[in-house]
């Protein structure tokens, strides 16, 4: 019989893990489709908590971590939901709607100004299960309101962060308020700049005179995320409930002048 021998190991961890779904009770309770505007608030109230804890783990991974090697890998996020009736509660499967759009633009802008340190997110899930961006039951299937901010965020992968200021507002419903407006801005790697507004407010648009510093540009143009509800969704049926409509902004003396509708993802890219 050989001696014990004792071997030394070492790992390079390259991600630290952290995940967290907007649940505003446990068990999920709240209806993905059926809402209204207090329920609507209450879970974007909820899921801008994500901004604390990105940033109180950063603040530790900080201290022994300086030099950021180590990435802050939110690993599981978005919303949950209590099952779609008929389902089996065991699949998580549920409904997603224009809340879940303006929830997914509010979290990725989480995401994109901690990017010195969240170098991955992943969404939960893709398909059929929580915020799921695809809908499938069998031959079937439609995209989800989720997807379509994903796709119109494809411009930000491999951007360069871009600082961007700006008087948030309020809006207030009750005892809840939030901010009206959350706004990223990056380059992409050709040098273009793109901007992704969204407007919280459920019942009023909100005009915004983007100055852009260095910058003179000569067009905006992209696409804009809204439905007539809240909770407006895509089914099988009526798969184009919630998609992004193409728009052009006015430029005034070189400044983009954007119309936000309510509750609105808006994505552009300006041309100098």
């Amino acid at each position: 019989m050989k001696a014990h021998q004792d071997h030394e190991w070492s790992w390079d961890i390259t991600g630290l893990s952290m995940h967290s779904y907007t649940v505003v009770r446990w068990p999920p309770s709240f209806a993905s489709v059926g809402f209204g505007e207090t329920e609507y608030s209450q879970i974007l109230k909820s899921t801008l908590d994500m901004e604390d804890l990105v940033s109180k783990q950063s603040a530790v991974m900080d201290k022994y971590d300086p030099q950021k090697k180590v990435a802050l890998v939110v690993d599981e996020w978005g919303a949950w939901y209590a099952p779609s009736p008929g389902t089996n509660p065991g699949f998580l499967m549920q409904q997603n709607s224009l809340r879940d759009a303006i929830l997914a633009a509010l979290n990725l802008n989480i995401f994109a100004r901690h990017a010195d340190r969240v170098r991955m997110a992943n969404i939960a899930q893709m398909i059929n299960v929580l915020q799921a961006m695809i809908v499938t039951d069998r031959e079937k299937m439609v995209l989800t309101p989720t997807y379509h901010v994903f796709k119109m965020y494809a411009a930000f992968q491999d951007a360069t962060f871009v600082l961007v200021a700006f008087d948030a507002g309020t809006y207030t419903l009750g005892n809840i308020s939030l901010p009206r407006v959350d706004a990223i801005a990056a380059k992409d790697t050709t040098g273009k700049l793109w901007l992704a507004i969204t407007n919280l407010d459920p019942n009023e648009p909100i005009e915004v005179a983007a100055n852009l510093a260095g910058v003179t540009a000569r067009s905006a143009v992209g696409q804009t995320l809204t439905a007539p509800k809240v909770d407006s969704a895509n089914t099988f049926d009526a798969p184009n409930t919630v998609v992004p409509k193409p728009i052009s902004e006015r430029v005034q003396s070189g400044k983009p002048a954007l119309h936000l509708e309510p509750k609105s993802v808006t994505v552009i890219s300006v041309e100098q």
